[in-house]
């Protein structure tokens, strides 16, 4: 059997039946960073009025009410990047990796529900690196940058966060998720040896880290880190490393 390692395997529960408290499911993947629609699937009259989002994770012990009959709660962390839609439809914009979750859409009319909740599982794909930098910067909503120096080792750590209350071990390959790193041409870091890739998960997340010790040739070299679904991509968050130094910009030009 294949090293899971090796592998990268994401045993990510996606069946509704075993999302924690929830039928029916909808799974939306998105990067830190971007900005997100959630779908309540309703068709009523003046929704807005009649729409109530829920939202729980592991963060929280208990659910968080983030709009309640069309009004935003102000209370909440991020009550700022939250809006309700026409269509009662929930944006979050700039995404972080501790929006992910379950949210729910709940509707009344007349103080009572005309249907069942819609639910909606928000899995967030996010890069961070070390060392870390303070003029680290996002250069785009699915891009980051960070200037270090070449002849230092970097890494990059690539998480899948996901409401699901299983490890990502416990369905290696079931569901056909894949979490891997690739250069700008699309090709698997892990059949380069300057390479180090390693995965590890834990309740809630999935992990892959990519280390190198950085050339003179990486700089504003881009390293892509992939979420695909039985070879489909979902979601990607791409990384680049620029040199800013003005002494090894002008050694770079020379080489």
């Amino acid at each position: 059997m294949a090293d899971k390692c090796d592998l990268c395997l994401l045993g990510l529960i996606i069946l509704s039946s075993l999302l924690t408290g929830t039928s029916g499911a909808d799974h939306v993947f998105i990067s830190s960073g971007e900005d997100v629609r959630l779908s309540c699937n309703k068709t009523l009259s003046d929704c807005k009025s009649k729409t109530t989002w829920n939202y729980n994770s592991f963060r929280h012990s208990a659910v968080v009410e983030l709009i309640d009959r069309g009004i935003k709660k102000n209370d909440t962390e991020r009550h700022e990047r939250l809006s309700l839609e026409s269509d009662c439809s929930l944006n979050i914009k700039n995404v972080t990796e501790e929006d992910y979750g379950l949210y729910t859409c709940r509707q009344y009319v007349n103080d009572r529900q005309p249907g069942p909740d819609v639910n909606v599982s928000l899995h967030v794909l996010h890069v961070s690196v070390s060392p870390s930098s303070s003029s680290s910067s996002s250069s785009s909503s699915s891009s980051s940058q960070t200037e270090i120096s070449p002849g230092r080792s970097v890494t990059l750590s690539c998480q899948l966060y996901s409401y699901t209350g299983f490890s990502c071990d416990d369905r290696v390959s079931s569901e056909g998720f894949e979490l891997l790193w690739v250069n700008q041409a699309g090709v698997y870091l892990k059949t380069d040896s300057r390479y180090q890739i390693l995965s590890s998960s834990a309740l809630g997340h999935c992990n892959i880290t990519l280390t190198t010790t950085l050339l003179s040739e990486d700089n504003n070299r881009e390293w892509i880190c992939q979420l695909t679904h039985r070879n489909q991509l979902q979601t990607s968050v791409r990384y680049t490393v620029k040199y800013s130094d003005p002494q090894i910009q002008e050694k770079l030009k020379s080489v």
